[in-house]
């Protein structure tokens, strides 16, 4: 029987609302999870101003956790009960997914950006029985519940508070898996995160736990900055502080080894790469389509290199469950980021986000 229950229904730009809705139940290869806690990314918030174009009405969030409530008939990774954080999700079956490379499935839009399932279907209905747009990332979690799928939903085994768990799924694990995967970040290393979102600020406790000597932490507003500070960075540097590319040069010499670009700006882009000393190598982790950004050739061709990286490169499945046991362990303290509200309290919490006053809203239903 359908499950009904409350989301946060987006019918026209700019606009989000609470409303009863229903979710059918799972199909073979489903999962529903009751859900715990929901973070805000930026991707979600374009949906909404439409930067993002996902056909309407649609209940947005990807960043969930929660309780599997039911399962489908060909799920086999997690049963009823289980505390579950929910990733991307992928075919299983593409070269990518093969290889390693999940959140690189050649399927992957279908899979995730279209509010629908692939085979066209949605499993949500709104109060008159009209159909609702969902499955975005395979969960739509601004919602009580959420259809995830079999590829991103993670069994979590350790014994953590359910409220910190959903901004796990994409913001933290993109700015860790950065530093750990994309870039390899090694003992004694230096790096530069530039951006002070969820994002950066995983970037520097993964710095961090890497064993990074020297990390500099980059950002435009004092209360991030001190946070980053606090959770690992050996120094920081304001955006009106002066020439940023002139004052990493005079911490570290010749510039650093590795930086994570995490502001989601071209023009800081380019100065994650100016920053490098020869070698060095730079992640891009958030873009809007369509950008792009200019890099001085000759500073490529001496060595240094810029990747682009989806939620990090890790599978979620290999990298959910290294978070929150380093989370567990106090190593990784995400709950400094989160700033908790009601679902009923989402706008306020749009608010916030957008300016800047808290580093990670977590939505409660």
């Amino acid at each position: 029987m359908p499950t009904t229950t409350r989301a946060a229904v987006t019918r026209s730009k700019g606009v989000v609302e609470i409303e009863d809705i229903r979710i059918e139940d799972p199909q073979p290869d489903e999962v529903l999870v009751r859900i715990e806690s929901s973070g805000i990314c930026r991707t979600d918030l374009e949906i909404i101003d439409r930067t993002v174009d996902l056909p309407l009405p649609i209940v947005a969030g990807h960043e969930g956790a929660g309780i599997v409530e039911a399962v489908g008939a060909d799920v086999t990774t997690v049963t009823v009960g289980d505390t579950v954080a929910l990733g991307i999700a992928s075919c299983g079956t593409c070269p990518r997914c093969r290889s390693g490379h999940p959140t690189y499935c050649d399927n992957h839009v279908p899979m995730n950006f279209t509010g629908l399932r692939p085979d066209g279907s949605t499993g949500l209905r709104d109060a008159d029985n009209r159909p609702i747009h969902a499955h975005f990332m395979r969960q739509s979690a601004w919602a009580g519940y959420a259809l995830a799928h079999s590829s991103n939903t993670v069994k979590i085994t350790q014994d953590v508070d359910h409220a910190v768990l959903g901004p796990f799924g994409c913001g933290i694990s993109t700015g860790a898996g950065a530093v750990w995967d994309t870039l390899g970040i090694e003992p004694g290393t230096s790096v530069a995160v530039f951006g002070l979102g969820a994002v950066g600020q995983a970037a520097v406790m993964a710095a961090k736990v890497a064993g990074a000597t020297t990390i500099i932490a980059v950002g435009n507003r004092r209360p991030k900055l001190d946070l980053a500070r606090e959770l690992g960075a050996t120094h920081t540097i304001s955006q009106a502080d002066g020439n940023v590319e002139d004052l990493i040069r005079d911490i570290t010499g010749a510039g650093v080894q590795y930086s994570v670009e995490a502001a989601g700006k071209p023009r800081v882009m380019t100065t994650a790469v100016d920053v490098l000393a020869e070698t060095g190598h730079a992640a891009i982790t958030g873009v809007a389509p369509g950008q792009t950004f200019p890099v001085d050739a000759w500073k490529m061709i001496r060595g240094r290199t810029v990747h682009g990286t989806t939620l990090g490169d890790t599978p979620p499945a290999v990298l959910l469950p290294r978070l929150v046991e380093l989370f567990h362990q106090g190593r990784f303290p995400v709950d400094r980021l989160l700033t908790h509200y009601r679902l009923e309290d989402i706008k306020q919490a749009i608010e916030d986000v957008e300016d800047g006053s808290t580093v990670k809203a977590v939505l409660h239903p």
